[in-house]
């Protein structure tokens, strides 16, 4: 069976949409109300946007990898892995920056991936092989200027020396949209090295950073490839060159 995965994804982001925006900076949303697959608490914003996601895709019976259910399978060629809401915290503390996250699998391959960032409205997506697209409109990660790369990264006291060879540095706090800015040419490159991110947080983000002409490895320059797994974590480095991503190992391998 085959699905229109653009329509599924943007009539669940837009019901998310509608049930969480008025949660938004609230206590009610950070209310923790249980434990998440991974171990990690489940605030009740989180439990309410899943529950609206996994109504939705549980009648199509594709096997679904979320971050407060875990893994579901139904025997499906099909996987759906979601982050209804990446950025979490910053949705509670009422900074706007966060977004569903949508990605879709056929075996271990991608297939579809779609960001919605609720507060601007933004939907990106892309198909492999077709590109990347923000509202429709095609986007491609842009041509960095040396000296004056504008980088959001993670770390837990590696790789500071980066500081001091790029101009900016941004961390947002959701690396789906994080990702998606990569993809559209507002950053020159997203980076998390603390062992951390989880499939759901970057399934989709990795594809549309790819078809917008980004390289994506892991913390040694290998091509990342996304388990489909709500438990695994690992490292993420996604950059618009080649020239930005050996300045990055580089410090890595020095310990910097």
């Amino acid at each position: 069976m085959e699905f229109e995965w653009n329509a599924i994804a943007k009539e669940i982001a837009l019901e998310v949409e509608k049930a969480v925006i008025p949660l938004f900076g609230t206590a009610k949303a950070g209310e923790v109300i249980g434990e998440n697959a991974s171990g990690d608490t489940t605030d009740y914003v989180d439990k309410v946007s899943e529950d609206i996601v996994l109504s939705r895709l549980e009648p199509l019976g594709v096997n679904i990898v979320s971050e407060e259910a875990g893994v579901i399978d139904n025997g499906s060629d099909y996987t759906v892995v979601i982050d209804p809401i990446d950025g979490s915290y910053n949705f509670t503390a009422g900074i706007p920056v966060f977004a569903f996250s949508f990605g879709v699998f056929k075996g271990k391959r991608p297939v579809y991936g779609a960001i919605y960032e609720f507060l601007p409205k933004n939907f990106y997506e892309a198909v492999p092989g077709e590109g990347a697209f923000l509202n429709g409109r095609r986007i491609h990660v842009r041509k960095p200027e040396r000296g004056k790369e504008a980088l959001s990264f993670y770390t837990r006291g590696r790789c500071t020396g980066i500081i001091k060879k790029v101009k900016r540095v941004r961390v947002l706090g959701a690396i789906a949209v994080e990702l998606s800015y990569l993809a559209k040419g507002a950053l020159d490159g997203v980076f998390d090295i603390r062992n951390y991110v989880r499939p759901t947080d970057i399934a989709a983000g990795v594809l549309i950073a790819r078809e917008a002409g980004a390289i994506v490895t892991d913390e040694r320059g290998r091509e990342l490839e996304v388990k489909l797994s709500a438990t695994d974590k690992t490292n993420i480095i996604a950059v618009d060159d080649e020239y930005l991503l050996k300045t990055i190992l580089e410090e890595l391998e020095n310990g910097s």
